[in-house]
């Protein structure tokens, strides 16, 4: 096919130019030999508009020596083709041959059934599946119920698997190596570049522990974002890199519109880079803000040791118990189910939770071997590609994708707070409230003079900004949870989260056209502390200096630093 116009598989030519195939909806293609003759027939399942084509061609029919190869040639000389399979089978002397494709995803290639012969069928570059076929009817959405409902693979012409390339190099890294955030420099007639990558903690020396976001930097890792839909504000090379070679993060879309939902780790990460801006806001994101937070827990003798989620995901509250407390990033925007679980684990236990940055602990992801899988909710229309509620179920897991908190989890439940703004102009600063002077949040404070700090910053200016947070009680804010500063008068370019309702309308919307940094001490023992903000880590000094923020950050880390305090204390 090309265009949803016939080619003859034999030379190219189109014996049926002026047929165009329909799209969007479900065709039954047979082919069959018919007295030495190729018979073609298609039928749709449309109604409404129905469509057959019943063709016969004067192509030999040859027995099968090789592959049988679907949605593109053996020579791969060809594009690739956009469509959804389902059911597939062969009609031979023996019986019907069929596979059937499963609701989770596999891990090698899929058995067929129906007769003693076994063949198999293998999906190459990682297509999508747990996706809605022919049978689907609407009677539900979840393919553990009716997985006859679910049992298609859409394949995608832009579709990229792991790379699988060998390895040129290979490195053993020392046992004594400390934890932290490491790069290989390789170099080039131009420059260099760094490859990063991690060394985690094997054993507990530190009461401390930075949660490496990885899900957030596999999600954001090469993102296109097309010059028709955003403004760029500065350049990247690994922006223009994943352009060149249609690399694709998973804010992108394929060619034929469907978002990509699935990623490898052995792929390219051209933007996770040291010293990556990100075109959108035209300062730093992501791993350079959290690297200039590891920067000032090194400059202030603030000691840590390093996991990352992928590694929480493994192992759960055991890669927590015999910390103090555990650090977030600036934007650990994306988590699965058992991440997110362990930390609830670790809280509830007597464990605390600096969440130092904005639009946290949001997104479901699962992960299998080098995947990543992210399924959109439609409830993030407008943001980025809006997945069909029929097809938000993660092929890893078959659990519904979409927000942690719309499957009982998440932010306001676990910190309190959500992302209540977003936008790419100049970051706010933040005013103590009343409650910040209670002596269960005043310590926060000490050496803080000003009423209002956060006014400069490497991301958008200021501590208050990208994307921010703000409590809603109605939506599981607890009742204890202390707003202990609040930053206002955000640009109008800043946009409220579709997620909100407010009851009061476009007055209440307005009144809340803020980020709100909290506290909440639990009875447990422990507590969570919101920053509330993707700039905060940004709006850290650099070197020997010192502000605001970085005298109530350091204060916040040593006083977790030390033993538990029992319970949460009188307010």
């Amino acid at each position: 096919m090309q265009d949803g116009r016939l080619i003859s598989g034999d030379d190219g030519n189109s014996p049926d130019s002026d047929v165009v195939l329909p799209a969007n909806t479900w065709l039954k293609v047979e082919i069959s030999s018919n007295d030495g003759a190729t018979v073609l027939r298609i039928d749709s399942d449309d109604l409404l508009s129905p469509f057959r084509l019943d063709r016969r061609f004067d192509l030999p029919w040859r027995l099968l020596t090789g592959d049988m190869v679907f949605g593109t040639s053996t020579a791969n000389d060809v594009r690739l083709l956009n469509a959804k399979f389902s059911t597939i089978s062969l009609q031979t002397a023996a019986g019907r041959i069929a596979w059937t494709f499963p609701t989770l995803l596999p891990r090698g290639p899929l058995a067929s059934t129906g007769t003693d012969r076994v063949l198999f069928l293998e999906t190459v570059n990682q297509p999508a599946f747990c996706m809605t076929s022919r049978r689907w009817d609407g009677s539900s959405f979840d393919p553990r119920l009716v997985p006859s409902h679910y049992d298609a693979v859409h394949c995608h012409d832009d579709d990229m698997e792991a790379l699988q390339w060998p390895a040129s190099y290979q490195l053993q890294v020392p046992a004594e190596a400390p934890a932290g955030v490491y790069a290989f420099e390789v170099g080039h007639d131009e420059g260099s570049e760094r490859i990063v990558f991690f060394i985690t903690s094997s054993e507990r020396r530190a009461p401390l522990l930075f949660l490496v976001p990885t899900a957030t930097y596999l999600a954001y890792a090469d993102e296109f974002l097309p010059a028709h839909l955003y403004e760029w504000m500065c350049e990247d090379r690994g922006h223009r890199f994943a352009i060149d070679n249609n690399l694709k993060s998973l804010y992108d879309y394929h060619s034929d519109l469907s978002g990509v939902s699935i990623c490898s780790t052995r792929k390219p990460k051209a933007t996770l880079r040291d010293d990556y801006k990100y075109p959108l806001c035209g300062c730093p994101h992501n791993l350079p803000v959290d690297l200039h937070f590891l920067r000032f827990c090194h400059n202030n003798d603030i000691a840590f040791d390093l996991i990352t989620d992928r590694d929480l995901h493994e192992l759960g509250l055991a890669g927590l118990q015999e910390y103090q407390a555990v650090i977030t990033g600036s934007h650990p925007e994306y988590m699965s189910v058992e991440m997110e679980h362990a930390l609830r684990q670790f809280a509830a236990a007597g464990g605390s939770i600096a969440y130092l940055g904005g639009n946290g602990f949001a997104g479901k992801v699962a992960f299998q071997d080098d995947l990543m899988e992210l399924r959109r909710s439609p409830l993030e229309a407008g943001r980025t590609w809006d997945g069909p509620i029929a097809e938000q179920s993660l092929s890893i897991t078959n659990q519904p994708g979409g927000y942690l908190r719309a499957s009982g989890r998440g932010e306001f439940s676990l910190t309190g707070v959500a992302i209540s703004l977003m936008g790419f102009d100049g970051a706010r600063p933040f005013t103590r409230t009343p409650e910040s002077r209670q002596p269960s949040a005043a310590w926060l404070f000490d050496g803080v003079t000003s009423e209002t700090f956060g006014d400069e910053g490497i991301v958008l200016g200021g501590a208050a900004g990208y994307e921010v947070d703000a409590t809603d009680p109605h939506l599981g804010t607890s009742p204890d949870t202390m707003v202990i500063a609040r930053a206002t008068g955000f640009p109008d370019s800043f946009v409220h989260d579709a997620t909100r309702w407010y009851e009061g309308g476009d007055r209440e919307r307005d009144e809340r056209r803020c980020a709100e940094m909290t506290l909440r001490h639990l009875p447990s023992g422990g507590l969570i502390f919101c920053a509330s903000s993707v700039a905060w880590c940004g709006a850290l000094p650099a070197g020997d200096a010192m502000n605001d923020v970085g005298r109530i950050t350091r204060n916040l880390l040593t006083h977790l630093a030390l033993e538990k305090s029992g319970p949460a204390p009188d307010r």
